[in-house]
């Protein structure tokens, strides 16, 4: 699009309008976009120039309030300026057009809120798009936007991405600067997020990361640490593995996962079945740091917002925390479990150079069957690597019943780039992104 502006085939206003209209005629039935962005000036020129692009609404953009979904930021005030990232996109000329929807205070692997209700999947309505990033997935994939910002804590933009069959990727630990995020950064569960892209194409996740991927000077979280150019896929070890050990997955997913191993065989890369160590523990450990202080930090937060009223699916996530209060001695020994399993996936990266493995264990889900216990297990797939700090990114490689099915690719921290490499050798090879 970017290139389509700049070569005259098209004009800013021309392509923001475009967008308008399908939002329009998409947002009745998904129920994506829960605000419209008005342009306060001309785009800047820079490699995405005049290009549309939509933020999860629990980012700020200047001039707009931001409610993360929870009621009692139903009326907060406009946000005085765009957070870091969606001013880095501003100034690489994009337009921000479109808020879109989220769980509340984002804690849901469903996209539903007491504010704007309930966003549907564009590929069958009656299933969720995921959560949290779930309005942004669901836009996306429509052609409502080209390219978003999501942010994920256990898989929040990668569940969202796989149910509905687009590309993102849940950056390294520290890799993109959170300010302007409400929920803002901090406390000890700091290392298990990050703001990540969402895009239908890999392509455009590489330059999205190319121009989002600097330190900032208010998040110290975000070191100074170049993106680093991938190796030569011939030279790659790969491990797969299509089992987790704690939630098993369905036979297409299996299926989606060991054509995805044969292609890269067939690349001359070396590829063998292999689960890192401690992945099967990566559920428990997840939410007994987040659920460490029993979830009183959130019921605090959502206190003193004025969240008195709360939505299910937010209740029923922080059911799963609570039951990890710990002591002060218990979390010292939790803390030494979470440095040990990070470890272990740090020198298992000396081993292989990429792994790949399921998202989820399958398509995307029924609306209100994310909390049933079984469904819930499977999101470790995806907290794993929040556990571990390591990028993840997912796309598209295959369909069950007219669903989408993606992998997940998993690289060595800081390896940001090889992430998305691979996850753009099998969106040539498979196909990626289809139309709903």
């Amino acid at each position: 699009m970017g290139e389509m502006i700049r070569s005259r085939q098209i004009s800013s206003e021309e392509l923001i309008t475009a967008h308008l209209e399908q939002i329009q005629q998409i947002n009745p039935s998904l129920n994506a976009v829960v605000e419209f962005i008005k342009p306060n000036a001309a785009p800047l020129p820079g490699p995405l120039h005049g290009v549309p692009f939509s933020v999860k609404d629990s980012i700020d953009v200047a001039g707009v309030k931001t409610t993360a979904g929870t009621l009692g930021r139903r009326n907060a005030a406009p946000a005085a300026k765009n957070a870091t990232l969606v001013e880095r996109l501003v100034q690489a000329g994009a337009v921000p057009i479109a808020k879109t929807n989220l769980p509340d205070l984002l804690f849901s692997f469903e996209t539903d809120n007491l504010i704007y209700g309930r966003t549907n999947n564009p590929y069958d309505v009656t299933r969720t798009p995921g959560g949290s990033s779930g309005g942004e997935s669901a836009l996306i994939a429509a052609c409502g936007s080209p390219l978003g910002l999501g942010s994920d804590a256990a898989g929040s933009v990668r569940v969202p991405a796989a149910f509905c069959g687009i590309a993102s990727i849940k950056p390294t630990s520290g890799r993109l600067p959170r300010t302007g995020h409400v929920p803002p950064a901090g406390g000890w569960i700091e290392a298990l997020w990050q703001i990540g892209p969402m895009a239908r194409y890999t392509e455009d996740l590489v330059l999205a990361m190319q121009l989002l991927a600097h330190e900032d000077d208010a998040d110290f979280t975000a070191p100074p640490v170049a993106l680093l150019d991938p190796p030569a896929a011939r030279t790659l070890r790969i491990a797969y593995f299509t089992d987790n050990g704690f939630a098993p997955c369905n036979p297409e997913i299996k299926s989606a996962v060991e054509q995805c191993a044969r292609f890269f065989s067939t690349e001359a890369m070396v590829v063998e079945e292999c689960r890192p160590p401690g992945v099967a523990d990566a559920y428990e450990l997840e939410l007994a740091l987040l659920g460490a202080d029993g979830a009183d930090g959130i019921d605090e937060y959502l206190k003193d917002t004025g969240s008195h009223q709360t939505h299910k699916f937010l209740n029923g996530f922080l059911d799963h925390m609570r039951p990890h209060r710990t002591t002060v001695a218990q979390f010292a020994k939790r803390w030494a479990q979470w440095d040990q399993y990070r470890t272990h996936i740090f020198r298992f990266f000396s081993r292989y150079d990429a792994i790949l493995c399921p998202v989820y264990t399958q398509p995307a889900l029924p609306h209100h069957a994310s909390l049933i216990e079984e469904n819930f297990r499977g999101f470790s797939y995806t907290m794993a690597w929040n556990v571990a700090g390591a990028p993840a990114a997912t796309v598209r490689c295959a369909e069950h019943n007219g669903l989408p099915i993606n992998i997940q690719i998993v690289t060595k921290p800081w390896r940001d780039l090889l992430a998305l490499q691979l996850c753009h050798m099998i969106e040539d090879q498979f196909g990626g992104w289809k139309k709903p």
